[in-house]
């Protein structure tokens, strides 16, 4: 089936809700760790408090292949709408509950037990939250313009990171450190609720995509599509976490580790705001890089875009440690243009590499794998091989030189085994092995 009418906005505002919660909470746990860190994990040592917020943060990565896999292939055996309605249902309520969490100060070792068990409720649900987002939008995207749409799912996710910076150091502003750690932190985990209700109720109404209603009709729905995946999809799951690496790795240097190191020649508050203001411009960019695949291809986007970083992941890092605010965001900005390519490509590329019957199960565990384990490592990685370089230029030198690995051997891999995607039809089957050969040869 070929989609050629406008997707309605109902559909639009649904499927971007979720995704703005989940990032949203990305966005404020990362901005309060260090005041989560003396709620939950008192100690004498600031920065072992620190360490054990942070290391909770990653427990959610480490969930996040299962929920893909849970929750990916409940949406090829029950729907897209289903996923995405559980998966906006589990995430807001986790996070919203770490925002009633009681304090170790109250219930001593059990504050961080439930803590950690809400941060797995949030893994799983997000494991299937993007894939699951992309498939829906995409399904339902015109014939020719599916960059386009899907480019909304990076925006509104590098958007919700904004908000949820904005709100904490709002409050940071308004309150006294004291409030802050007693009760303020609280205020942006528990703004998930409205969120989260809303985006329920809006997904629980939309119908299922197009695709999955023929793919229905046709009786071709699959009872076990991730092991129908697994067994004939193995290429193209490959390719997708290949994809979602390099992305992945990207993304958390610009949200997360770009502000880090920023923050060690200046000031917290000025690391937010530059950080901040670079998303803005990225979110901005996002549906320019959808437009360009949908009329010169994915392939050269994504492969360009990886190139890209392994060519400016070093003079980047060297722009960031120069303590200059504003050598930093010039910085930022030029790292966004080739990272809103490849997030935007991950949107769609893992919808159109996979038959329909297929498409939710394979998407969501290659790219749960490929953010999950691979990218949520990324920034503490690059901050261990940053402090054992001994001084500013060899710390940006060693991060960057990391970052810039990784996107040179994929940049490299994805040239000799990506096939052009942006032409499929999305009912259709996944090209063969052969077929990607010839495409990616031709």
């Amino acid at each position: 089936m070929t989609t050629s009418a406008p997707i309605p906005r109902r559909v639009v505002r649904a499927t971007l809700i979720g995704n703005f919660t989940e990032w949203f909470d990305f966005a404020v746990y990362g901005a309060v760790a260090v005041t989560l860190g003396k709620v939950f994990f008192p100690s004498d040592d600031p920065v072992v408090s620190l360490l054990a917020s942070l290391a909770v943060f990653g427990v959610a990565y480490v969930f996040r292949p299962l929920g893909g896999a849970l929750l990916g292939s409940l949406g090829d055996r029950r729907g897209r709408r289903v996923a995405l309605s559980l998966a906006v249902l589990g995430i807001s309520g986790a996070t919203t509950f770490i925002g009633l969490l009681p304090s170790y100060a109250a219930i001593g070792f059990w504050a961080p037990v439930l803590l950690v068990l809400l941060r797995s409720v949030q893994g799983l649900s997000a494991g299937g939250e993007w894939t699951s987002a992309s498939a829906f939008i995409a399904e339902y995207a015109p014939a020719g313009r599916r960059g386009a749409r899907a480019a909304l799912i990076s925006a509104s996710a590098g958007l919700a990171i904004v908000a949820g910076t904005a709100s904490v150091l709002a409050l940071e502003s308004a309150l006294t450190p004291a409030a802050m750690q007693s009760w303020g932190w609280r205020v942006p985990f528990l703004l998930a609720a409205p969120l989260g209700l809303v985006g329920f109720y809006l997904r629980s109404k939309l119908d299922e995509t197009p695709v999955y209603r023929e793919l229905r009709a046709q009786d071709e729905v699959s009872a076990t599509p991730l092991r129908d995946a697994l067994r004939t999809e193995r290429p193209a799951m490959l390719i997708a976490f290949a994809c979602t690496s390099v992305t992945g790795v990207g993304f958390y240097y610009l949200a997360t580790y770009f502000g880090n190191a920023l923050s060690i020649t200046g000031d917290r508050r000025t690391a937010l705001i530059v950080t901040s203001i670079a998303m803005v411009f990225y979110s901005a960019i996002c549906p320019l890089a959808g437009r360009v695949s949908d009329r010169i291809g994915r392939r050269p986007v994504y492969i360009g875009g990886a190139l890209a970083h392994a060519v400016l992941a070093v003079p980047v890092l060297l722009l960031v440690g120069s303590g200059s605010p504003w050598l930093a965001l010039l910085g930022m900005c030029l790292f966004a243009i080739p990272q809103s390519g490849l997030n935007v490509m991950s949107s769609i590329v893992l919808v159109e590499l996979f038959p329909a019957r297929t498409r939710s199960s394979g998407a969501a565990l290659a790219f749960s794998v490929g953010v999950g384990p691979v990218a949520g490592t990324a920034p503490l990685v690059a901050a261990t091989l940053a402090s054992s370089a001994g001084s500013a230029v060899g710390s940006a030198v060693a991060s960057g030189l990391y970052l810039a690995v990784i996107a040179l051997v994929v940049g490299l891999v994805l040239l000799r085994v990506l096939p052009e995607t942006s032409g499929r039809s999305l009912s259709d089957a996944a090209p063969t092995v052969r077929d990607r050969a010839e495409v990616t040869a031709g």
